[in-house]
């Protein structure tokens, strides 16, 4: 348990870190290009990113908690952070030290009100995971417990002792950094900082609380239980607390092992794109999804024949291919994200706008999901876009390597010109949304190293259209039975209208009005003492220079027009 002397020196030492790379940013980012050392300052600009993250990395190391989860989050950023990096802090997932068991039985024996020998037949005390927030060992269940839920083999996670106090002081260290970015205006333009801290730190609290796991694992199943491509682990309620879960074990293959997946007769290149339907549904479909599905949470299952779903047999997205003979298995429910529904559907459009390369349409779901803000001039953004479809739309990773890079340059700097000068923002709910697509990603560019993400967002795309063609008929039909019933009411209300007029019942409030005219006249009244004292005071101070006792008077008198005005304004 960390005393009160190293919770400060740990709060210190995160805000010294974040001080100084702010002022290293603010240095070359922003003051040596305005002073026109740009090349000076890019000369070095990849280096520094290394040595940025190293020493992030080693802080994270070091301190563990949420830093390690600031790490991870950063490391799946491929799409915003240069590979410089990313790839420096990609192994932060694999490098959190373990717990002690001795801390680990002492915790757990606590939570669940016995000793860890009565409440399981076997505990393996070298842990099967650890990570920044808790760790897992495999165990076995017995007695009773085992008989009535049917299973022996389960994982018990179990809290890091002492990371609520740790949690507390990173998140305080974490918004005072976030209002420090506040007052920087290329970031606050783009992204409510303060704002984005509070919704790291609701789903870090909600992280370390094991029942509301336990409660999304069991919601995330629902989600899936007619999906033969997806697996979850079942929950040992009686074994679970707020800071105990225990679930079925359900180890088997790492995702992006792919020499185990080929050893198993599993093609890597048909769990990529299913990787990617699936992730898809969660975010499209459900608005419930698995917000850090790094390679350590998802497993390959292989399956029997006879639990397969017979050949033909649909899938639950509604496609008609047969299940393949495995199942994708998520684990660690505790960072999960939702999706509201009017983002949802946002999201479907873009996605469909996306795959049909319209730009226009791009613009429009954008706007609907709020990253752009409505009073945005859109004409230059759909021109660039429409230009970024037809020279890159449809490309793979390996294809876009073969690109020129001066044209990749020469591109990127015009698109760059047309997103900085627009009102974009960073709307709620998006940072564990981008998390999600990031990671999705990169695990499927792991599995398959020229893997092309249009081959999977195509087919999927075509369906939400077909699902949103269905839903627009039934909009059309509401929309007209919303016609029809105030065409039939219009002719009533009118004649009532008239009615009141003629009885002179309509009264129109003009208050508002009158004090809007008022407050005007008073402006005017003001501006005009304000224009007479200085006149008055500008020519008794020129009078002065040849009758110092006419100037004298002249001065004194502007002080007249000056009270007025200053009365005035009070009034």
């Amino acid at each position: 348990m960390p005393d009160v002397a190293d919770t400060r020196a740990r709060y210190r030492r995160i805000l010294w870190f974040a001080a100084r790379q702010l002022a290293r940013t603010w240095w070359f980012e922003l003051f040596l290009p305005r002073v026109g050392l740009e090349r000076l300052a890019a000369r070095g600009r990849a280096e520094r990113m290394r040595r940025f993250a190293r020493r992030f990395h080693d802080l994270a190391v070091d301190l563990g908690g949420l830093m390690i989860k600031v790490g991870q989050f950063m490391s799946s950023r491929l799409d915003v952070l240069p590979p410089e990096i990313t790839k420096e802090l990609e192994g932060l997932q694999d490098e959190v030290p373990a717990v002690p068991f001795v801390d680990i039985r002492a915790l757990a024996e606590a939570e669940l009100g016995v000793p860890l020998d009565a409440a399981f037949a076997w505990v393996d005390e070298v842990p099967v995971a650890a990570a920044s927030l808790g760790q897992a060992h495999r165990a076995r269940l017995a007695g009773a417990v085992a008989d009535d839920i049917g299973l022996t083999d389960v994982v018990v996670k179990v809290q890091r002792p002492g990371i609520d106090r740790i949690v507390d002081v990173d998140l305080a260290a974490l918004r005072r950094v976030g209002r420090w970015l506040s007052h920087v205006r290329i970031v606050s333009d783009r992204v409510d900082m303060p704002h984005l801290v509070e919704e790291f730190a609701a789903t870090s609290l909600e992280e370390i609380d094991y029942l509301h796991e336990a409660a999304s694992a069991e919601r995330f199943a629902e989600n899936f239980a007619d999906d033969p491509r997806v697996a979850t682990p079942e929950v040992v309620w009686e074994r679970t607390t707020r800071r105990v879960l225990t679930l079925a074990d359900v180890t088997a293959i790492k995702i992006t092992d792919v020499d185990a997946l080929r050893a198993a007769g599993i093609d890597p290149a048909e769990v990529a794109p299913v990787f990617a339907e699936v992730m898809f549904e969660q975010l499209f479909t459900h608005g419930f999804f698995h917000a850090d599905p790094h390679p350590g949470n998802i497993f390959v299952t292989p399956v029997r024949a006879a639990d397969a779903a017979a050949p033909g047999e649909p899938a639950a997205s509604g496609t008609a291919a047969p299940a393949p003979a495995w199942k994708l298995t998520f684990i660690d429910f505790g960072m999960m994200g939702e999706v509201p529904s009017g983002i949802r559907s946002g999201l479907r459009k873009l996605l469909i706008a996306v795959a049909s390369r319209d730009g226009k349409g791009l613009v429009a779901a954008i706007q609907d999901v709020g990253v752009l803000l409505p009073s945005a001039d859109t004409g230059e953004l759909e021109r660039a876009l429409t230009q970024l479809f037809s020279r890159f739309g449809g490309m793979g990773f390996a294809q876009l390597r073969e690109v020129d890079p001066r044209e990749f340059r020469d591109f990127a700097t015009e698109f760059g010109d047309v997103v900085r000068s627009l009102p974009f923002q960073l709307p709620e709910n998006f940072l564990l949304i981008i998390r999600a697509m990031s990671l999705t990603s990169g695990v499927c560019s792991s599995l398959v190293a020229d893997f092309n993400l249009w081959n999977s967002v195509e087919p999927y795309a075509s369906k939400l259209l077909r699902d949103e063609r269905g839903n627009l008929v039934q909009d059309v039909a509401t929309q007209a039975l919303s016609w029809v019933t105030t065409a039939v009411r219009l002719p009533q209300r009118v004649d009532g209208l008239v009615t009141r007029f003629e009885q002179g019942k309509v009264a129109l409030d003009t208050s508002r009005i009158e004090r809007r005219v008022s407050r005007l006249e008073r402006m005017g009244r003001r501006l005009i003492a304000a224009v007479v004292f200085a006149a008055l005071l500008i020519t008794g101070a020129v009078l002065h220079l040849q009758d110092p006792v006419f100037g004298t008077v002249v001065m004194i008198v502007s002080v007249v027009p000056f009270l007025g005005a200053l009365i005035g304004g009070r009034r």
